[in-house]
């Protein structure tokens, strides 16, 4: 094993574009960038007010420990929850927001919340209407 020998190299003169802050981007990249950063945004006031007053009637809660939102949702069998885990998963890529969440059998816990602004945003709430919508089909 003497002929093996471990070096670290700096990846900075390999990629040096990719660690720029002033990378060249096409405009649709630019524009889904933009959408992505104003869906980060913290609601308003009025908008919060609003959305989580929808999001409550469908059994969506606050958290108290944190700036979050949770639901726990019960189907017939794991295949069920699974499934419904799947499409929600489908969904969670493309806008690339991931929910914190725990399924044990027929149960699955959810919780939303956007780590890049420490609290709660439009993102999460898109997410959580989509959720309410797929499991209203389960």
């Amino acid at each position: 094993m003497r002929w093996l020998m471990f070096t670290t190299l700096s990846t900075r003169h390999l990629w040096p574009n990719l660690l720029s802050k002033s990378v060249d981007r096409t405009p649709l990249q630019r524009i889904f960038s933009a959408k992505m950063t104003m869906d980060t945004h913290w609601l308003t006031p009025a908008e919060r007010e609003q959305q989580l007053l929808e999001l409550k009637a469908t059994g969506w809660v606050e958290m108290e420990e944190r700036d979050a939102i949770y639901k726990e949702l019960t189907f017939k069998t794991f295949n069920q929850a699974f499934g419904f885990m799947s499409r929600v998963a489908l969904q969670a890529e493309r806008m690339n927001h991931h929910p914190e969440w725990f399924n044990v059998y027929n149960k699955v816990q959810i919780t939303l919340t956007t780590h890049a602004c420490g609290g709660l945003s439009k993102r999460d709430i898109k997410l959580a209407k989509f959720i309410d919508k797929v499991a209203l089909t389960m």
